[in-house]
């Protein structure tokens, strides 16, 4: 993705304008979701099915699971990179002729390489932008999985089942150096009886085009006005020019700088959340769009898509930040293969749509998900995917 501004692009085609006025709880939330949904498909360029689209995929379903030998490359986020490698070898091992390799690059990366044809699927934690599609109009983003946003800590003497509450507006005063300390009134507000030592604060953001920090400078955006008219949102951001803070490159990085520095607090995908917690950091707890701190536990994720499920446009791009859900964790996204619908052969496209169809269902399922804390497609993502995966060609 081509940066701050072009992810800012599509969400203002989406949503209407980047620089809105903040509503109130579940009816703000819910307003936005729908207009972000309804406009989404007013701008994509696949927002409906034709007969000889529907003809394609009625074709395309019936096809064998597994048609073409040869290699499939994958490569773009780092969140998604765990999963990926997991059915990467699965698929291999289930159909030996063909070999799908992976690579952690950043969503960035991964978009661009899909792009430029030298990659097969780019996987990405942010859907395409506008600009992408101006650029490459026969690019497609396809959800393969529901995942979710950290935010970690290390916070020595903290116990592990303490999980510290943060909200957007917080983290974005932390971000651009307001919020200096760990005790500073601010958190301390948040989290009544819970000891916060007196520590320096050293917030830690991604160096490369992430989706990581797309998902994470979304979530600031919407529940503070002042980042969103500054910073705003995008794969890259100018973060502020904060002493002390660190910049690193890629999710394995990310963790491994937080576990190596006290104070410091880092987002970070779900699928290293269990690794991070085993090297000693700690979980915070953040504000939904009802004021709810929530941890991304599977019902806490599910809760946040059921909102989205049938909003979601035959393009399946639509951002599910600070949803309306109660109960929902507030910074959840589809993970994206992003794709050509324009392959250099037949037997090529046929792969990948095999390996795409595979990802979706057999690839669901909880052993290759629950490990990373990823969740499964709802069943009506399920039939927009298989639609979208209909029309790679050559």
């Amino acid at each position: 993705m081509a940066g701050r501004e072009a992810d800012r692009q599509v969400r203002t085609n989406v949503a209407g304008m980047h620089r809105r006025p903040r509503l109130a709880g579940t009816t703000a939330a819910l307003i936005g979701v729908v207009a972000l949904a309804a406009l989404t498909v007013a701008c994509g360029t696949r927002a409906s099915t034709s007969p000889s689209r529907s003809a394609a995929v009625a074709a395309a379903g019936a096809a064998p699971a597994a048609q073409s030998a040869g290699t499939i490359t994958e490569t773009g986020s780092s969140l998604l990179y765990p999963l990926a490698k997991a059915w990467a070898a699965a698929y291999h091992q289930q159909f030996p002729a063909v070999t799908v390799t992976t690579a952690s690059t950043g969503s960035g990366k991964g978009i661009a390489a899909a792009s430029a044809g030298k990659a097969d699927i780019g996987a990405s934690d942010a859907y395409l932008s506008s600009g992408d599609l101006v650029k490459n109009p026969t690019l497609l983003n396809i959800p393969l999985t529901v995942s979710a946003q950290t935010v970690i800590y290390n916070l020595p003497g903290l116990s592990a089942r303490s999980h510290v509450n943060l909200n957007g507006a917080l983290l974005a005063r932390i971000y651009d150096g307001t919020v200096t300390t760990w005790n500073d009134p601010a958190i301390a507000g948040l989290n009544p009886g819970l000891h916060l030592p007196a520590i320096k604060i050293v917030p830690i953001h991604r160096s490369d085009s992430s989706g990581d920090t797309f998902l994470f400078t979304s979530y600031l955006s919407t529940q503070d006005q002042q980042w969103d008219n500054t910073i705003g949102y995008g794969t890259t951001a100018a973060w502020p020019r904060v002493p002390g803070a660190l910049a690193e490159k890629g999710s394995l990085d990310t963790m491994h700088a937080c576990q190596a520095t006290r104070g410091c607090v880092a987002y970070n995908g779900i699928s290293y959340l269990s690794q991070a917690l085993a090297g000693g950091l700690g979980e915070a707890a953040l504000a939904n769009s009802v004021g709810r701190f929530t941890l991304p536990t599977a019902g806490a994720i599910q809760d946040s898509v059921g909102s989205f499920t049938s909003l979601t446009p035959p393009n399946e791009t639509i951002s599910m930040i600070n949803g309306p859900g109660a109960s929902g964790y507030p910074i959840i996204n589809y993970e994206y293969a992003v794709v050509s619908t324009r392959q250099p052969s037949a037997g090529q496209a046929s792969a990948i749509r095999a390996f795409l169809r595979w990802v979706i269902t057999t690839g669901n399922a909880a052993s290759y998900l629950t490990p990373g804390g990823f969740q499964p497609l709802p069943a009506a993502l399920v039939s927009l995917g298989e639609e979208q995966i209909a029309e790679i060609g050559s």
